[in-house]
């Protein structure tokens, strides 16, 4: 039996393990996913005894993913973006020297959640609300598919920065112009963008939304990462002026795909694993 599961903490809520059971039972897999919850200072240990047990992959969650960085061999683009979601074991079980590999799907997570809605991002202005985990994810894949990307966030330091990031390591997002700022300027940024994230979590405690309706528009292509609740104020405000919608049900559910993916070299029943999500959602 093959082994996959999740490292956080906590991780009691977690929507992976059914949307990656799914997935065995679709393709008749004997596998099993499992999670485990190690105390912070403990995630080394927890690395290498997965290892030691012949777990083929793991998953990382909060507060893990900058850590992990610390005990894998990462990507290129899970090293720009300073946090490791996916660790897969197959290239070190040979030798007990060799880190396991370190990857951040939450980038698939973004751009293959546009593309199942048909939304092209190459060329396009986008604006991404938020700078934390989510935010990072989600103005890595923009930029890297070819958007120019505005980041707004409450402290615009932590904005410039990942604007900065963002244009290091060959990486051309600057000449694109992605550009920072505060909250103040959203109204006009949101006005003048093809595609917009909401990467922090309002609406998610509250029925609010961190964009100004009047913003919003029907040439919108707008993705929301809350996921509970599905349908949020920031969601149905934009689909009420006729803009395309993303539910963050869809990034989560790529991030997991991707993750399947990358474990097994299978193509994952995404039917399957989207119905055993939302299903619990």
């Amino acid at each position: 039996m093959d082994v996959y599961g999740l490292l956080g903490n906590p991780v009691g809520h977690s929507l992976s393990p059914p949307m990656h059971e799914a997935a065995y039972d679709e393709l008749g897999m004997d596998a099993r996913y499992v999670t485990f919850e190690p105390e912070p200072d403990d995630l080394g240990a927890a690395v290498e005894g997965a290892r030691a047990l012949g777990i083929e992959g793991l998953n990382v969650t909060i507060p893990f993913k900058r850590d992990a960085l610390d005990h894998v061999d990462p990507d290129d683009l899970a090293a720009r973006i300073g946090a490791v979601n996916t660790i897969d074991f197959s290239d070190a079980d040979d030798d007990p020297e060799t880190p396991p590999a370190g990857y951040n799907t939450d980038v698939a997570g973004v751009r293959r959640a546009f593309a199942h809605h048909d939304v092209t991002l190459a060329e396009k202005q986008a604006v991404v609300v938020g700078a934390g985990g989510a935010g990072r994810a989600a103005a890595f894949a923009l930029a890297d598919a070819g958007a120019a990307v505005h980041v707004a966030n409450r402290t615009v330091e932590r904005a410039e920065d990942l604007v900065t990031d963002l244009s290091i390591d060959g990486n051309s997002a600057g000449d694109r112009g992605a550009t920072a700022g505060g909250l103040d300027a959203l109204d006009g940024k949101v006005r003048e963008a093809d595609v917009l994230v909401n990467a922090t979590s309002v609406g998610m405690e509250e029925d609010r939304s961190p964009v100004p309706a009047g913003a919003l528009h029907a040439d919108l292509a707008v993705l929301d990462a809350v996921y509970s609740p599905l349908d949020t104020r920031l969601l149905r405000e934009a689909r009420e002026c006729g803009a395309i919608t993303v539910d963050g049900a869809w990034m989560l559910l790529y991030q997991g795909v991707e993750a399947f993916e990358r474990w097994t070299g299978r193509d994952a029943p995404v039917a399957a694993m989207n119905a055993a999500l939302r299903k619990r959602l």
